[in-house]
């Protein structure tokens, strides 16, 4: 329902779209679910919101979290995203789904583990994982000392752009922190948002001028 430079079905509350139209967006989103789409306030941390009640009051928001966790078939959780990395985990035969926004400091902060050891709390014990499209390793510059920085907390992290700048591989490190956590199935899109002009990316906008809106990763209990 969005219009413009937003043409599409953007998720992004927090952007220069209209809210009603954005509002729009997240019911079209929810009839394709079957379900109310339940989001966190992101903030680049790793708080976990365990979802228990659909939104309310016209709003998808449930909470202040990067990472949401259910058990209630009867409504799907979402990530918004724009070249930071959505992730849908399940266990479905125990009945527990849930999703992590994993940005640069989310990923150090921990918001992969937190997500993990919530689902495992809730009973889930045969994880499986999505790690969905976000800006890549050769894509992504930082300075430096940045990079050394996120390498140090994150192995695996450190790279280098496809213009030979220093650059951080965000969604390797969400792979490694998934699979150091225990998670037995995990699968990398390997869609770069950067590149890829069907998503919302953050840093495209400022290299073309684009608007910043953002879309969704969503994960239900069928």
């Amino acid at each position: 329902m969005s219009a413009g430079e937003f043409a599409s079905l953007n998720l992004g509350l927090a952007v220069e779209d209209e809210p009603r139209r954005v509002l729009a967006n997240h019911e079209l989103l929810a009839r394709e679910a079957g379900a109310p789409v339940a989001f966190g306030r992101q903030v680049h941390g790793a708080a976990v919101v365990e979802v228990d009640q659909p939104p309310s009051g016209g709003r998808p928001t449930v909470g202040t979290g990067d990472a949401l966790v259910t058990r209630r078939r009867d409504l799907a959780l979402g990530v918004v995203v724009a070249d930071c990395v959505p992730v849908l985990l399940a266990d479905p035969g125990r009945g527990v789904v849930g999703t992590a926004h994993a940005g640069r400091a989310g990923l150090v902060a921990g918001v992969v583990e937190s997500v993990v050891e919530a689902m495992r709390a809730k009973g889930a014990l045969e994880l499986r994982a999505v790690v969905g499209p976000s800006i890549c390793g050769r894509c992504y510059e930082v300075p430096a000392a940045l990079r050394e920085e996120v390498e140090a907390a994150v192995p695996g992290t450190a790279s280098t752009t496809s213009w030979g700048t220093p650059a951080l591989d965000l969604p390797a490190g969400v792979v490694s922190r998934l699979r150091a956590a225990g998670v037995g199935q995990v699968e990398r899109l390997g869609i770069c948002t950067f590149t890829d002009e069907r998503f919302f990316s953050h840093r495209r906008w400022g290299a073309d001028g684009s608007r910043r809106g953002r879309f969704a990763g969503v994960v239900r209990l069928a």
